[in-house]
Order: C-alpha cells, then sequence, then structure tokens
C-alpha cells in the first residue's frame, strides 16, 4: 500500500513508554487537577503499574534548575536505577546532558545499573537547551550545533566503552586513550550495548541520530511533521550505510504524545480545553522564552520548539500536536497510522499517570495489536508478540 513508509516494520509490535514523572507539577503547567505524583513511592508503583500494562520503557526526565513551572525535581539516572531495581522487566531510560556528564563515567555508571537490573539500563543524551544550567555552574556553554558535535562524540564514547577492549578516541571534546571497562555491560540478546536514545528536531538534530543514535526521539509532531524528521534522520544514516552487513542498525523512532482517553471525542476534547485554559501563563512563557533559542539559534530555523505556540508548550515537549485525544478506539486508530509512517515507539505522558498508565494498557493497547495484526496481514506479512511483554492481572 503506497501510505506505507519503507521504514515502517509491520510485522514488529509497536513499544510503549511513558515519561517518568519525577518533578512537581505534573506534565502540563496547568493549574488543572492532575493527580500524579513526583515522589519516590508513587513511581515506584506507577513502574509497576507500567510493566504489568504492557509498557516496555519509563523515561527519566532531566533538568537541574527548576523549570516547567516546577519547583522540584529529582535527579535522573538515581531516580532510574531506583526504578530498575523497583521493578522486574521495565527497561528505564536516563535522560543525561553531555557537558554535564564526561561519557566515561557515564558509561560505568550504566553498567553497573545494567547489572543491577539484569540488562534494562538504557540513556537519552539531551544535548542541552536551557542556557543558565550551564553558565550558572560554570560550566562551557556551546551554541546549537556545535552542542550537537559533542553530542556526537559522546555517543560514540559510550558506544566504543561498551563494546571494545583498550578503546581510543580523540576528538575536540573528548580523548579516550586505552580504555577498557570491566565488567561489559551485560549479554542481552538482540541487544549490543544498553540502548541509545537521542532527541532534537534541529536538522543538526537529525543528522546526528542518523549517524549514531539507535533511537531518535521527538517531541510531539503531527503525521507530515514527523515524516520530514524521519526523512531527515534516514538521510543521514544512509550516508553511513546504516543497516548494511557489519554496520551499525538503522535507527528507530520514537514520538512523543498527551493521551487524553475518554467515553467521547468530546469529553477529551473539553478536557484539553481545559487543561489550556487553566495554563499557568507565567510560567508557560517564562519557558517558551527559554526555549526558543533552540530552533531561533540554528542556521536554517528548525529546531525544539521553534514552531511551538503558545497552547503546545502547555504540555512542555509538544504532545498535544500528536493529537492522541479521544476515544480509545480513535487513539488506537491515531497511533497506527504513525507507524505507517515509521514509528516504532510511542513516550506517552498523561494528567493522571497511575489510573491513566492501566487505562491504557486495558482500553487502547488491546485494540492496537488488533489495528496492527490487521495491518500486517494487508501487506503480506504477520504480527511478530513473540517478544512483547505480557500484560499481568493485579
Amino acid at each position: 500500500m503506497n501510505d506505507i513508509s519503507n521504514v515502517a516494520r509491520l510485522s514488529e509490535p509497536l513499544k510503549f513508554a511513558y515519561w517518568v514523572p519525577n518533578v512537581s507539577g505534573g506534565l502540563v503547567v496547568s493549574t488543572i487537577e492532575q493527580r500524579t505524583g513526583w515522589d519516590f513511592n508513587y513511581n515506584k508503583k506507577l513502574a509497576q503499574i507500567a510493566e504489568n500494562s504492557g509498557f516496555e520503557y519509563a523515561l527519566t526526565q532531566t533538568r537541574y534548575a527548576a523549570s516547567y513551572g516546577a519547583d522540584k525535581q529529582h535527579e535522573a539516572t538515581s531516580f532510574s536505577l531506583a526504578l530498575l531495581a523497583a521493578t522486574e522487566r521495565l527497561k528505564v531510560i536516563s535522560a543525561v546532558h553531555p557537558g554535564m556528564w564526561h561519557p566515561g563515567v557515564l558509561a560505568k555508571y550504566i553498567i553497573t545499573a545494567d547489572h543491577i537490573s539484569n540488562g534494562r539500563a538504557a540513556v537519552n543524551i539531551v544535548s542541552g537547551w536551557l542556557k543558565n544550567e550551564f553558565t550558572n555552574f560554570g560550566l562551557e556553554w556551546l551554541e546549537h550545533d556545535e552542542r550537537y558535535v559533542r553530542t556526537e562524540e559522546f555517543i560514540r564514547v559510550l558506544r566504543g566503552l561498551w563494546t571494545e577492549q583498550e578503546y581510543s578516541q580523540s576528538g575536540k571534546y573528548y580523548n579516550i586513550t586505552d580504555f577498557t571497562l570491566n565488567p561489559a555491560p551485560v549479554d542481552v540478546p538482540g541487544r549490543a550495548h544498553p540502548e541509545i536514545f537521542f532527541g532534537g528536531n534541529s536538522t543538526a538534530a537529525q543528522a546526528t541520530a542518523g549517524r549514531v543514535a539507535d533511537w531518535y526521539f521527538s517531541n510531539g509532531k503531527d503525521l507530515e511533521g514527523f515524516k520530514e524528521n524521519i526523512a531527515g534522520v534516514v538521510a543521514a544514516a544512509g550516508e553511513t550505510k546504516r543497516g548494511t552487513d557489519g554496520a551499525l542498525p538503522a535507527p528507530r523512532f520514537g514520538l512523543n504524545g498527551f493521551v487524553i482517553s475518554r467515553d467521547s471525542e468530546k469529553e477529551a476534547r473539553d478536557t484539553l480545553r481545559e487543561i489550556v485554559a487553566k495554563a499557568h501563563k507565567p510560567a508557560v512563557q517564562g519557558f517558551r522564552d527559554a526555549v526558543q533559542e533552540a530552533g531561533a539559534s540554528t542556521k536554517d530555523g528548525k529546531g525544539m520548539w521553534a514552531d511551538s505556540s503558545f497552547e503546545d508548550l502547555v504540555q512542555y515537549n509538544d504532545g498535544f500536536k500528536t493529537q492522541l485525544i479521544g476515544t480509545p478506539e480513535q487513539i488506537a486508530e491515531r497511533i497506527v497510522e504513525y507507524k505507517k509512517i515509521g514509528v516504532n515507539l510511542m513516550l506517552t505522558c498523561y494528567l493522571h499517570f497511575q489510573e491513566e498508565v492501566a487505562a491504557f494498557g486495558q482500553d487502547i493497547l488491546p485494540i492496537v495489536r488488533e489495528l496492527e495484526a490487521d495491518l500486517a496481514r494487508r501487506n503480506g506479512t504477520e504480527l511478530d508478540l513473540s517478544a512483547t511483554p505480557e500484560k499481568v492481572a493485579v
């Protein structure tokens, strides 16, 4: 069928992740009620609910200074390690900043987390857009495209130290000489090393992801917008011959979306309108002022939040743009439309995390699987659910 992208993997079921709410105030900058806690006990229970509801990943967000209108936030890597210890199957992705970490130190940390969790640790590399965090710490602040030069070197160091003995790398930002980390990461079938996620909407980010990342994450996007991002990543991957014999496997694609599932589309849309109407305007505007630099500073004006409206930024990763809003059936259909263009993972967030993650697993995920199976059959293949996490009755 001509509406199926040539990078879509129809036999592979979609994977699902959720944002770890390790930050106070929930995932929208609004005074609407959010029955979501930022403390560890809430998040421990949430992680267990998620892995029993068919979720495969959780992403712990990182910031050091208060942001998004929040006044409290836990550090990502330590919080992720605690969640790994509290779960059995869930893979937890720690968001980290080059410039805040040395890649060798992070590589060692993640190896330890990987052994504690029996091979479930992963990282999300955030190139960094909040200037005051770096300058107020006395750290070097790099302009937009230069941050991605550093990020690419950072990722190459991680992969090298995780996969080679006596690894060496000479670069502009990192120089590694004959270094070996023992033990190595856990030997997990089908995984060369802990997975490396990486995000950014700019041209530089897409090129970096195409060359070195295992996964490309994007803020919320509509279908056409994410098609453009995928094309940029695929082009860069093709230039390095990724996916050919002996080369780094082709990158996969993850997309952020805020889920509002209700009994009717009207009820879901009314909830969205209430979220925006009750937005904490000074906090959203302050966030907007801080992040607009990300797109404005690029040569072509493309970047994270470059085209985001005030309403979009009430969910600070543009989650409303993905339009996972409506009945369970409508949301499932929308998700599968994203699969057709090449999405492999949906990264989700909610108003009321514990209740709505459970409801997603019960009400939406089964419909997604039915639609995926039908899509695969109509295109001459079968959906392989053999490695998909099973939902567990609780």
